[in-house]
């Protein structure tokens, strides 16, 4: 009888098994980076670089303004209040509103006839009116139509039916909220026949092509709207812009707008205190300069209506063409995240090509033969360290940036303590996963300069090629989709609106949404590992 006896596997591999045998090895990578003094110090540079320039990018605004009175003022002290909107998001609501009370239940109707406008001006004689010089036409998102809103401070609640200038009618509510309605355009053979009914707090919007036929564009919950409110017409037009982009910059005009709605067959429904129809400018914009009270304005004649107005109501956003001049983001003070990035990559890169330019690969996997754990625990180390250096430089970068820019007179958009970590967070993730890239880049590559100049190419160009306007804008938001590039969205903190003019365009915008974009360079980072692992397999140390 005889027995067969296994033989005990070497002492190494039974150690390299196993989790504690990965701690082992993580800790011995982890021994290696901090007693590298070049590593820690291009850390700690990373840092510092990442924050000076957020900083420097948040403390260079210089806003000065006279008080009338002869006294020179500075920053905040210079900067008109930003309206808030029921959800607390910064708005554009200026419009000239037709309007009367309305308590309880009620609806209005309308038949709206003729949209026209005008844009431009300040390029003709003064002696020829406030739109000398302006052109005959209404912007995409020129508005007017009835509305029910809370009272006629800017900001309060409000939903309303209305035309476009290109985009058709539109139920719109507490600025963000947007529903499509009928297409087209409307006109004297082609009305639009408009209606809104309030029951408690909910608003009801209708539209119609011949005022027989109604269909339901959609409904609003307008929490806590009192009793009385204001219903009316209203007519608001916002800044155009027009953009042109070519090689190394871009090129363009705005300026303001109006426009002039006509409206027959209004009728209401419900109980409405003795009141006549009274004109107000909700945020008194002064689009055409001192003259615009002479344009802003509204005339009745019998039934028939018309209301001229400039403005918007609509979020903020920022770069819009409706202003958003003065306003800043926290994501414009971590613009040194990119500085930090090319220094973090090449780290991570050198992490692994330095063994090799020493000699000292070969021990390493003497010890650790089961390569694929000294790739994951090298990958692991430097991501870790890396996201703790970019994690307190954002954290730093923020804060104290925004609150320079608060002290200047700067309008910090406002985010909700989510966004703010997502952003934050997600800018370290971002330089921990470019570290990681940078390690399967050295561990493909072995020669430090070979390394250094990949990560260069596959990071560094192609966010070049997309923000710094080299690129067509078509060209450039492709390149920020499909190259890691695209990781820079996790840092948009204000969304994008499609009812709002505006310029979403890279930087301030990215053309994937930010967890996607972020997801492009983990896509990356994840096969460049794999390839890594098995060109790590199979060459020999």
């Amino acid at each position: 009888m005889s027995a067969t006896i296994a033989r005990p596997r070497p002492g190494r591999d039974r150690e390299d098994a196993g989790p504690d045998g990965f701690v082992r090895i993580l800790r011995a990578e982890w021994i290696k980076f901090r007693t590298v003094r070049g590593w820690v110090i291009a850390l700690v540079i990373a840092v510092v670089l990442m924050d000076l320039v957020g900083l420097f990018a948040g403390g260079q605004a210089n806003i000065v303004c006279n008080n009338g009175g002869g006294k020179t003022l500075h920053g905040a002290a210079c900067i008109p209040r930003t309206p808030l909107g029921p959800g607390g998001e910064p708005v554009n609501d200026s419009f000239t509103f037709v309007h009367r009370p309305l308590t309880g239940t009620g609806s209005i109707t309308v038949r709206m006839t003729s949209l026209t406008g005008r844009y431009g001006g300040g390029a003709g004689p003064a002696s020829q009116g406030p739109t000398a010089g302006s052109k005959i036409g209404v912007q995409p998102w020129s508005k007017a139509g009835i509305i029910i809103k809370q009272d006629t401070r800017q900001g309060s609640a409000y939903a309303a039916m209305m035309v476009t200038g290109t985009h058709g009618v539109r139920m719109q509510y507490d600025f963000t909220g947007d529903i499509a309605g009928l297409p087209g355009t409307v006109s004297a053979r082609s009305p639009r026949w408009l209606r809104l009914t309030r029951a408690g707090d909910t608003i009801t919007g209708y539209d119609s092509a011949d005022g027989r036929h109604w269909t339901e564009v959609g409904s609003a919950a307008l929490p806590g709207l009192s009793s009385t409110v204001q219903i009316g017409l209203f007519a608001t037009s916002p800044f155009y812009a027009e953009t042109s982009q070519f090689f190394g910059g871009t090129t363009g005009q705005s300026g303001p707008s109006l426009a002039t709605a006509v409206f027959d067959h209004l009728s209401l429904s419900g109980r409405r205190p003795a009141a006549a129809w009274a004109g107000y400018d909700v945020g008194n914009q002064d689009a055409f300069g001192q003259q615009s009270a002479q344009l802003e304005s509204f005339h009745r004649v019998g039934g028939r209506f018309t209301v001229t107005g400039s403005g918007d109501i609509a979020p903020q956003v920022p770069g819009g063409a409706f202003g958003g001049g003065l306003g800043s983001t926290i994501e414009d003070h971590l613009v040194g995240a990119f500085a930090a990035l090319i220094v973090l990559a090449v780290v991570g890169a050198m992490f692994m090509t330095a063994e090799y330019r020493r000699g000292l690969i070969r021990t390493t996997l003497a010890a650790t033969p089961r390569r694929g754990r000294v790739l994951a625990a090298k990958a692991i180390v430097i991501a870790a360290v890396t996201f703790a250096a970019g994690l307190v430089a954002a954290v730093i970068a923020v804060i104290v940036g925004v609150r320079l820019s608060h002290d200047q007179g700067m309008y910090v958009f406002p985010v909700s303590w989510l966004t703010w970590l997502r952003v934050v967070a997600g800018t370290a993730a971002v330089l921990a996963t470019s570290s990681v890239l940078g390690v399967a880049l050295g561990t493909m590559l072995r020669r430090g300069a070979a390394a250094v100049a990949a990560v260069i190419v596959v990071t560094v160009v192609p966010y070049l090629l997309g923000v710094a306007q080299l690129l067509p804008l078509g060209a450039a938001e492709w390149v920020l989709r499909v190259s890691p590039a695209a990781a820079f969205a996790i840092q948009q903190s204000v969304p994008a609106y499609s009812q709002v003019t505006g310029d979403y365009t890279p930087p301030l915008y990215y053309p994937l949404p930010p967890l996607a974009g972020f997801g492009v360079l983990c896509g990356y980072a994840a096969v460049a590992l794999g390839l890594a692992f098995v060109v790590l397999r199979r060459r020999d140390a």
